[in-house]
This record gives structure tokens, C-alpha cells and sequence, in this order.
């Protein structure tokens, strides 16, 4: 049976929604306030939480941080419920990383599409993730230490990170490294003048801060999502256990090392010598060749452009403005239209 978690202050909100949900067959675990809603999610871990925002004491904000920061209770479904409908409100517990949220007051219809909608868009992902492994069973056999190191991985908890949330920051305890399910990340680091250096971008399949587990115990590096992000963490401690039992294990991580020292020293390289057009023109084709829809269009932020060509945003912005003034690109808002991909290619340093 579905178990469900209320949170809700309100006695006839909360009585009302335990009595319908109780009438449509699911297992019900109701809570008065937030405090004693986490703890009881903690315990229960239910397939879905319903929390109301407005609380005394600890808010529906602080239950939502609560269990998204626990592995066993991150990726349970969360349903803010809200007497206000302003933008704002509905906004920040959607950035934050809430699934859905209802606005008081809703009917038994709402309340019960918003569960089933959240449970059914679970169970798609769950079943994404296990066609997402698959893609990697060439490299790895079963038979030896890649093909455990693949079985653990799929017995890990997903994380699912929206975009723009950061995954570490620069200076943080390593606690592990990340395979990419789906998603996109960038890696920046910060120069001394607080300017952001993109060091890296990460797709499905890669897997990232591997640079950390080696060095001295810090992430190297800050790792931000580009888009939502579906992530499961291989800790620190089993990793080097894996490393030191099996050597095709690290033989296999020693080349992913190598290839990321590579393409960093010519990263480096270019910086060093290319003038900011190459660069500027580099950057551009290299976001446009990792996304899978191949229309022409780049949606892109003059940010990230900066990041990685090591230069101002005003700069991008002027080499951008250029491009289209040579009719190499054609520019509308935020995204980017690539006119003749081959000059940009060849464009001369």
C-alpha cells in the first residue's frame, strides 16, 4: 500500500486530507507541525510527503531541507501546500526542489491527480534509470571488478538536482564521486578577482570529481547543473576500497584521469594562445555539439561563454555582436543561432 505523509497545523486540513486519501486505499501518517512531520518521514520514509508551508516553528521549508539532505529520504516525492498564491511563495520551495505544490483550497480531484501524478512520474524514472545503466554495460562485464563496482553503483540512492542547484562547492570535504545519469554540470573554479574559470562539462555517463578522490581530501573545483540533473554518489571510502581490490577498476579510472588532464592542458593551451574571437568561437560550437537537438540553435548565458573562454562578459557580448555582423550567428534573447558553423570553426587566431 502507498504510504503518504501529512504535514499540515490546520486539524480540519489535515482531517480532511487523511479521510480522503484514507478513502482511496492509501496507508496515511499524519503530523501537526514540521518538526514532528520530519521526524516521522525519517522514520515511515514514505512514497510521498504533503507539507503545508506556513507552520509555527520549523516551516514546510526547513522539513523540505531536512529530508533532502538525508539518503534515505531525498528523492521521496514532496508537495508543498500553500493558503497563499502568490508568485513568490510558489517560486522558492520550487527552486528548492519541490515536485509539486497545491494551493489551499484544493479538491479531492486535485489532491488526488497531484499524488498520482508525482507517484507515476517516479516510476518513470525509476525505470529510466535502469535503461540509463545499460549504456554503460559495453565497457563494464560482470565478471570482474568493473562489473561489481557496476552492481554498486545501481544499488546507490538517485539524485534528482534542478537546474542552476549546486552539487559541491570548491573547498568542500570530498565525500565521493558522481555518475551522470542525464543531466548536464559544469565545474568552475574562482581566480582572485572573482571571476568564475569553467574547467569542465559533464554529461550522462561521465563521471565527476575524480580529479578530488587523489588530491587532499577538498573538491578541486565548484560542480553546478546546467539543466536538471538525475546523479548517484559512489562514496569515498568503498571507491578506494574498489580501487585497491580491483585493478581493472583503476586501470579504468587512471584513463578517465588522463583524458580529463588532457583536455584541461589544452583547454589551458588555448587559453593561453588563442585570441578571444577563437575562443569565443570554440566555446560556442562546443556547447552546440553536446546538446542533442542539432537545429542550429544554442541556448547558451553570456556567463558561462565567459567562464569558458576566460574572458568578461561584456567581451563575449562585443564578440558575439561581431559574429552576427559577419553573418556567423544570428541572435534572438537567449539563444543562438548558428549561421555558418564551418567559418566559426575555421576562423583564423
Amino acid at each position: 500500500m502507498t504510504k503518504v505523509v501529512i504535514i499540515e497545523d490546520n486539524n480540519d486540513i489535515r482531517e480532511n486530507v487523511v479521510e480522503i486519501l484514507r478513502l482511496s486505499g492509501y496507508e496515511v501518517f499524519e503530523a501537526d507541525n514540521g518538526k514532528k512531520g520530519a521526524e516521522l518521514a525519517l522514520e515511515i520514509q514514505p512514497d510521498i510527503v504533503l507539507c503545508d508551508i506556513m507552520m509555527p516553528g520549523m516551516d514546510g521549508y526547513g522539513v523540505f531541507e531536512i529530508l533532502h539532505s538525508e539518503e534515505a529520504t531525498k528523492t521521496i516525492p514532496f508537495i508543498f501546500i500553500t493558503a497563499k498564491s502568490e508568485r513568490i511563495d510558489i517560486r522558492k520551495g520550487m527552486e528548492m526542489g519541490a515536485d509539486d505544490y497545491l494551493t489551499k483550497p484544493f479538491d479531492d480531484t486535485e489532491l488526488i491527480s497531484a499524488i498520482e501524478t508525482r507517484l507515476k512520474k517516479k516510476q518513470i524514472q525509476q525505470e529510466f534509470y535502469s535503461k540509463s545503466f545499460e549504456k554503460i554495460k559495453e565497457l563494464i562485464s560482470k565478471k570482474d571488478g568493473l562489473g561489481v563496482l557496476k552492481e554498486a553503483l545501481e544499488e546507490r540512492k538517485v539524485m534528482i538536482v534542478k537546474k542552476k542547484q549546486t552539487i559541491y562547492d570548491e573547498g568542500d570535504r570530498v565525500n565521493g564521486i558522481w555518475l551522470l545519469l542525464s543531466g548536464k554540470v559544469k565545474t568552475t573554479k574562482l581566480t582572485e578577482d572573482g571571476r568564475e574559470l569553467l574547467t569542465g562539462i559533464f554529461e550522462a555517463d561521465d563521471f565527476l570529481a575524480t580529479n578530488a578522490l587523489f588530491s587532499e581530501g577538498v573538491y578541486l573545483d565548484s560542480a553546478v547543473t546546467l539543466e536538471e540533473t538525475h546523479l548517484v554518489l559512489f562514496p569515498k571510502l568503498q571507491f578506494e576500497e574498489f580501487i585497491s581490490l580491483y585493478p581493472d577498476v583503476a586501470e579504468k579510472f587512471i584513463r578517465i584521469l588522463s583524458s580529463q588532464v588532457r583536455e584541461k592542458e589544452e583547454h589551458l593551451m588555448r587559453l593561453a594562445y588563442n585570441s578571444v574571437r577563437k575562443r569565443v568561437a570554440e566555446a560556442l560550437l562546443k556547447f552546440y555539439r553536446q546538446q542533442e537537438n542539432k537545429d542550429n540553435t544554442v541556448a547558451v548565458s553570456r556567463n558561462n561563454l565567459a567562464a569558458m573562454t576566460g574572458t568578461a562578459q561584456e567581451t563575449v557580448s562585443r564578440t558575439l555582436s561581431d559574429f552576427c555582423d559577419e553573418g556567423l550567428i544570428e541572435k534572438r534573447g537567449t539563444v543562438i543561432i548558428i549561421l555558418n558553423e564551418q567559418k566559426l570553426e575555421n576562423l583564423k587566431n
